[in-house]
């Protein structure tokens, strides 16, 4: 709000009024000039606010002359274009935003957040599917390799691609990349196993530790090859001991599944303590658990177990490889065991049941072998006779 007239300066074209400001009354600087025949007024800036002086307002309004800038008005019209030209736009950042509200519930999406904005959002965030370069994309492969797990990298790129093809999907946009993103290739997946003295030991640890809920928690790892996630949301309404299953809520392969209740898992939950949560293995606050990495490190390093042994994902894997080396179980009954979404993750044991077969085929032949050796010793008793 202006609190006196106009007041001249010693530059043609420039005047100021005194205004209000943050810190009290300050000079609002103006310029007068003629463009195209016609005489424009308009602001040039404040005094403190902008460190606007009556020179650098001269300034300003020969360039305006010189038609080396665009009048406030014209700038503000090429805004105001630019934004209803963006609202047209498909960008990742916009793509990205309605990815995020569809998929919400998915899993990763904590991880994928932190993935976008650290990641994504600076080199594409305001690029069309279509402007992004292929050198661009193998830029930040590269870049990222250089700290990162190639798993990480993996993960980063294939959030970049779900979110274009989440955008092509919903017709959002007619074109994608106009090439395949390369991802590294991943070598990482470790069936970790135990020996029978290491599972021994392990069971050992766990009787003897202090926290006999995280101990019990190990042990339905092991008896059942179910994950930590969904030892942890099991619920006393998940238990049916009538008929001796396991309802598992939401697991990582897709729909609920239901799995059979083993004779050491059903005397361990029997046994287990039900107060008032509805969780079986609660917090002290009858909440979901979140994490027990301190206590289930102690039992590891107590059991005497490698440093790089994660122990719920660990018993998983020796629950699945004992049944697939037992050579009674085969791959599908596996799978639906372990709960996996498609066989491929279940493949990794398969070397497992073929060494099964393998002794079993052995066995056969020994069993073929002795009766023909058997059948051979008759023959030349006969011929003696």
């Amino acid at each position: 709000m202006a609190i006196m007239g106009r007041v001249k300066t010693d530059y043609p074209g420039v005047f100021y009024i005194f205004g209000e400001g943050a810190r009290g009354p300050e000079k609002i600087y103006y310029i007068r000039y003629r463009r195209n025949g016609k005489m424009i007024e308009e602001k040039a800036g404040r005094q403190f606010q902008d460190d606007m002086t009556p020179a650098r307002a001269s300034e300003m309004r020969s360039r305006r002359i010189d038609k080396k800038e665009q009048p406030n008005r014209e700038k503000r019209k090429e805004q105001r274009r630019s934004k209803e030209a963006e609202k047209g736009r498909w960008t990742i950042d916009r793509l990205w935003t309605d990815y995020k509200e569809s998929m919400h519930h998915i899993k990763s999406m904590q991880s994928d957040e932190y993935r976008y904005r650290k990641h994504l959002k600076d080199r594409f965030g305001n690029k069309e599917p279509s402007e992004i370069h292929q050198m661009e994309v193998d830029r930040i492969r590269i870049f990222l390799g250089k700290t990162k797990k190639p798993q990480t990298v993996k993960h980063i790129l294939n959030l970049l691609d779900r979110i274009i093809n989440y955008g092509l999907k919903k017709g959002l946009i007619l074109q994608g990349l106009r090439f395949k993103i390369q991802k590294p290739v991943v070598h990482n997946i470790k069936t970790e196993d135990l020996s029978d003295d290491e599972i021994r030991a392990l069971l050992e640890a766990i009787n003897n530790d202090k926290n006999l809920q995280v101990g019990a928690m190990l042990k339905m790892a092991l008896f059942t090859g179910m994950r930590r996630g969904e030892i942890f949301k099991l619920r006393w309404d998940d238990l049916d001991f009538r008929r001796n299953l396991i309802t598992i809520r939401d697991p990582k392969g897709g729909r609920d599944a239901i799995i059979p209740m083993s004779k050491p898992a059903y005397e361990l939950l029997k046994n287990q303590p039900k107060g008032q949560s509805a969780f079986v293995f609660p917090t002290n606050e009858g909440q979901e658990r979140q994490t027990v990495q301190n206590q289930v490190r102690r039992i590891r390093d107590a059991a005497g177990l490698p440093k790089d042994f994660r122990p719920f994902h660990g018993l998983r894997h020796v629950f699945a490889s004992m049944l697939a080396s037992s050579g009674e179980v085969d791959m599908y009954v596996l799978q639906k065991l372990l709960t996996h979404k498609s066989p491929g993750m279940t493949q990794r044991y398969a070397h497992l049941r073929d060494e099964a077969t393998r002794r079993a085929a052995n066995v056969a032949g020994d069993l073929i072998s002795e009766v023909i050796k058997s059948n051979e010793e008759k023959i030349i008793e006969l011929t003696r006779e």
